[in-house]
This record gives structure tokens, C-alpha cells and sequence, in this order.
């Protein structure tokens, strides 16, 4: 695609979709949104006069159909990614994928595989890579600020699923990619492997707190929930380094999203208390060895050029960015599906530590997927 064109876009899912990915592609100079896609077509409509997109639709086929369509933002439920994935990149069109990737490795496998068989892009919505906190952090940790890391720790205690009072939906269903594990784990997957490397082995506990939540959609009757809110974990990296990382969604007053890690020449702690917003409010502290924590100042250079009320929105745009880059480029720059199918494979692994209550060895990635 030449440099500086428009690349034209439908969004299809309209929960998070609506929310970030329709503001963000319409907040960015290079992306239009002609179509947006909802199972249930009033609605549809009434998204698409609210944000002035042309196209409604609750047919997918007839949606990819549109010949001036270049690409997609994915922002279905877990359970329907693979499906509409693969029919997206069957008709060779760009994709932005929100995470989870799929149900499973091997679904996300196929999609890596067939959009290299497309060639097509695909970038995943890692956003806390972009995050300017994030960023500083791995400047940090790549410069060696704390040496050999003797020890990290993830705390992710949020109380977004708190009350048991919460409506029952997709989100309660394992079957249907929900639990905290998707929600905040394939996050935190992602950016164990960016900031230190790949995972050796991991053991896991899984609980699932709040067992039935009222449906709205039944006069309240409560219905079983069998997806996850809390995860315990502990992970051996490829270099020994130990991980423990701790997540979950039913804490009441929990600490927020923090990152910890400890090494022989020093201490970075990167976290935010925010439990409304799960971007704005992070802060970054360093101290050498034996020296007291202090706050480590965001550069200009890394800082967002815009603030949003939503915090997701700034990160996301810079997803955007990069997914307009590798366009751009016709190659799939990080974070891509390879990525995405480290995740999920992780994700998987963790189910299967938690069902087996077991240690389980982690698959080198390229052999996973050749």
C-alpha cells in the first residue's frame, strides 16, 4: 500500500469496539471506518448514524463483500475471533485482533498460518507496550538498571468482577473464553515475553470465586459461572529467572496492576493503584542496591502527543500506529499473531497445569509452529 493512502476499516464488535477501537481508528489520520458489524442490525444502525459510519451490518460476508474495504478490527467475544478470523483473512484483509487471540494455540496457530499464506497483515492489541511508563521500564531493564534479576513479581488484584451482583454472560463461560486468565492474563503473558523472554515451565492454580451471577436476559435467574477469577502462577524463564504473578478480578480494595523485579545491582517497581482506569496512573520507581525507591521521570520524547479521559484510547492509537506501519511495510511487525500465539499458548498451559495440578514444560515457539 503506497505511504500517506487511507486505509479503510469496519469494526466489527461493538462492545470494547464501540468504547475505544471506533474513537481510536476515527482519532487516527490514516484510518476511516466505513462499516461496523453487530449480530443485531438496529443496533448496528444506531451505532453507525451515532459515529457517522456509513455501513451497517450484521452479516459478516456481506460486510467483507465491500470492495473499497482494506482492513478489520476484531473486537468480538473470544469464542467467535477464530471463525470471523479466519473469514476476515480469507478475503485478504488486514486485521487488528484484540486479545484473546481465539479459544485456544492451535486456532491461533491457523490464523497465523493463513494470514502468512494472504499475506496478510495482522497486529494484536498488545497496548501496554505503548504505554510511556512501559516503555521507559524496558528502557530500564534492557540498560541493566537492576543487573541479574534474582526475582519478579506480577500483582494484577482488580474489583471489576467483585460483586456477585454482576450480570451473568459470555464473560462467565470458560467455554467462551472469559475469566480473568483472558481478560488480564494474555496481557501479562505478552509482556513477560517482551520484557524478559521466553518461559520455561509454569504451574498453576485457577479458582473460580463467584459460582452464579443473575441474567438479565432471564429475569435475574442465576446461572453457573465456571470461569476463572483468580490466577496463581509461578514461572521458571528460559534463563531460570523465577516469576510469580498473581491475578485476579474479585478483590475488593486490591492493590492494582503492579511489575517487580529485583536484581543484584537494584530494584525497578512499575505500578498503578488506578482500579477504574487500567492505564492511567502508572508510576515507574528505581533504586540501586541498598539506595531507597524513587520516582523515575517519564521522558517528553516517550510521553502520549494526546491525553484521553479513557486511558485505553492513547495506547490503543499507537496500536493503531504500528498496524498502519506494517501495512505500510507489508510485513507484520511486533506485536503480531507470533506474539499472539505465545499468549495463547501460555493461557493454554496454565489451564492445563490448573486441570492437572501439575508443573508443565513450555514448547519452544518456532517449533509450536512449524
Amino acid at each position: 500500500m503506497s505511504l500517506n493512502l487511507t486505509i479503510r476499516v469496519a469494526v466489527v464488535g461493538t462492545g470494547f469496539g464501540q468504547s475505544i477501537h471506533i474513537p481510536g481508528l476515527q482519532n487516527h489520520p490514516r484510518t476511516e471506518v466505513i462499516a461496523v458489524y453487530n449480530r443485531d442490525l438496529e443496533k448496528t444502525k444506531e451505532i453507525a448514524h451515532s459515529h457517522q459510519i456509513a455501513y451497517a451490518f450484521d452479516s459478516l460476508e456481506k460486510l467483507l463483500s465491500l470492495p473499497e474495504l482494506d482492513a478489520v478490527s476484531l473486537s468480538t467475544p473470544p469464542f467467535l475471533h477464530y471463525q470471523m478470523g479466519m473469514e476476515i483473512l480469507n478475503a485478504r484483509k488486514h486485521l487488528l485482533l484484540e486479545k484473546p487471540m481465539a479459544m485456544s494455540a492451535q486456532q491461533t496457530r491457523e490464523l497465523y498460518h493463513l494470514a502468512r499464506k494472504k499475506n496478510v497483515i495482522v497486529t494484536t492489541d498488545f497496548e501496554f507496550r505503548y504505554v510511556p511508563a512501559w516503555q521507559l521500564f524496558a528502557q530500564y531493564l534492557q540498560q541493566g538498571y537492576v543487573g541479574e534479576i534474582r526475582l519478579i513479581k506480577i500483582d494484577w488484584l482488580v474489583a471489576s468482577r467483585a460483586n456477585p451482583e454482576r450480570a451473568w454472560n459470555w464473560y462467565s463461560r470458560r467455554d467462551q473464553g472469559g475469566g480473568v486468565l483472558g481478560a488480564v492474563g494474555s496481557h501479562a503473558f505478552d509482556y513477560i515475553h517482551w520484557l524478559f523472554g521466553p518461559v520455561k515451565r509454569l504451574s498453576a492454580q485457577i479458582n473460580c470465586a463467584i459460582k452464579q451471577r443473575p441474567d438479565p436476559q432471564e429475569n435475574g435467574k442465576l446461572k453457573p459461572v465456571d470461569a476463572d477469577d483468580t490466577c496463581l502462577l509461578i514461572l521458571e524463564l528460559a534463563d531460570g529467572t523465577p516469576c510469580q504473578a498473581c491475578f485476579s478480578s474479585v478483590t475488593y480494595n486490591g492493590r492494582g496492576h503492579w511489575v517487580e523485579v529485583y536484581g543484584d545491582r537494584g530494584t525497578l517497581i512499575l505500578g498503578s493503584n488506578n482500579l477504574k482506569d487500567y492505564i492511567h496512573g502508572f508510576n515507574l520507581q528505581g533504586a540501586p542496591a541498598g539506595k531507597a525507591l524513587t520516582n523515575i521521570e517519564i521522558p517528553k520524547d516517550l510521553a502520549f502527543p494526546q491525553v484521553f479521559q479513557d486511558g485505553r484510547l492513547a495506547p490503543f492509537i499507537r496500536v493503531v500506529d504500528r498496524w498502519v506501519e506494517s501495512i505500510d511495510q507489508g510485513q507484520s511487525l511486533v506485536p503480531s499473531l507470533y506474539e499472539g500465539v505465545y499468549s495463547q499458548l501460555l493461557m493454554d498451559l496454565t489451564h492445563e497445569s490448573n486441570d492437572n495440578q501439575c508443573w508443565v514444560n513450555v514448547p519452544n515457539l518456532d517449533l509450536f509452529l512449524a
